[in-house]
């Protein structure tokens, strides 16, 4: 589910004020200027990077490899580089999302994220969004920095409102539900484990992972004792695909599916992200490890395997099976 974009520009503090009818709640490129969705046009793209994007020429268009979802594209002009991505198919809700979960991690001024500009429809169907071009870099990124600069958003970002988020997102292409909840172990177990059994007993007529993946959700409890809970902001989606470093060596994270939750939660998609020995150790120097955290590792990547079988098939459902029988063994349910 990642998007790969080289290229950088340095854009001023001064972006337009716009709101978008579609959002519950507007979201901010700066603290008092809200983003919108753009009025129509015969290419609205174009229109926004030779008006409100300073550019007065476009020198290059070219396409971008990466997406199995979006197409992406590098926009080059006189006033810069910008990057977008399009979706034939999907209104703009999905980027609406994605913006609004990159500009409040882009607020907590910690680790790196494109900062998005614009998300609009497309006037034959779809939607796009428009964000900062970042350079990336040709060596491979510090995980010891990676480590500090998510703790330190973790730590940054937290939420009064309790777990959720302010609109619904995706995690791919799969609705993710963030209706607000004061309980985090009811959250995960609703809106992330319960949503996806639901799905695959849908899709697959999966009764058996339905029924067992719904008895580990009703009994999580123990597995949260003498844990402090906090509702972080999450990237929500990280793996290897959406993480990179910029032309200085910082680290850069993509294409998230943000939401409050518990902080080990973002350590879900560990199973293809890489994270070393430096990398938790610098995390945990900032944000420290919880009693209890080894046995919940596996409880995150379900959520996770789940989403993959949904989304690519049969290939997933036996690593998330075992995950779930072996919670049951260990849990005596």
């Amino acid at each position: 589910m990642a998007v790969t974009h080289l290229g950088s520009i340095s854009f001023s503090s001064s972006m337009p004020s716009i709101t978008s009818p579609s959002l519950k709640h507007p979201f901010n490129l700066n603290k008092n200027k809200p983003l919108i969705v753009a009025a129509m046009s015969d290419d609205p793209v174009r229109e926004w990077i030779l008006s409100e994007g300073k550019a007065t020429q476009i020198k290059g268009i070219s396409p971008i490899g990466g997406g199995c979802i979006n197409r992406a594209t590098r926009y080059d002009t006189d006033a810069g580089s910008f990057f977008v991505k399009t979706n034939r198919s999907i209104g703009p809700s999905m980027f609406e999302g994605e913006a609004l979960g990159l500009n409040a991690m882009y607020e907590t001024g910690s680790i790196r994220v494109p900062k998005p500009y614009k998300v609009g429809s497309l006037p034959t169907g779809g939607s796009y969004i428009i964000m900062e071009f970042i350079e990336f870099g040709a060596s491979r990124g510090n995980q010891s920095a990676l480590g500090r600069k998510l703790a330190e958003m973790h730590k940054a970002a937290k939420s009064e409102k309790g777990f959720g988020f302010h609109v619904d997102n995706t995690i791919g292409s799969t609705p993710q539900i963030n209706t607000w909840m004061s309980d985090w172990v009811e959250f995960f177990a609703e809106h992330r484990l319960g949503y996806q059994l639901k799905m695959a007993r849908e899709q697959y007529g999966d009764p058996t992972i339905y029924k067992r993946g719904q008895r580990l959700a009703r009994n999580l409890g123990p597995l949260f004792k003498n844990v402090v809970i906090e509702p972080c902001l999450l990237h929500g989606d990280l793996w290897s695909g959406n993480m990179t470093h910029d032309k200085n060596g910082e680290p850069v994270i993509l294409d998230p599916a943000c939401y409050y939750g518990h902080n080990e939660a973002e350590f879900g998609m560990s199973w293809c992200a890489g994270f070393g020995g430096d990398f938790y150790k610098a995390y945990f120097e900032v944000m420290p490890e919880q009693p209890g955290f080894e046995e919940r590792r596996d409880l995150y990547m379900l959520y996770h395997y789940l989403n993959h079988y949904n989304l690519f098939g049969s290939g997933y459902r036996s690593s998330a099976m075992s995950i779930i029988d072996d919670y049951l063994r260990m849990l005596n349910v």
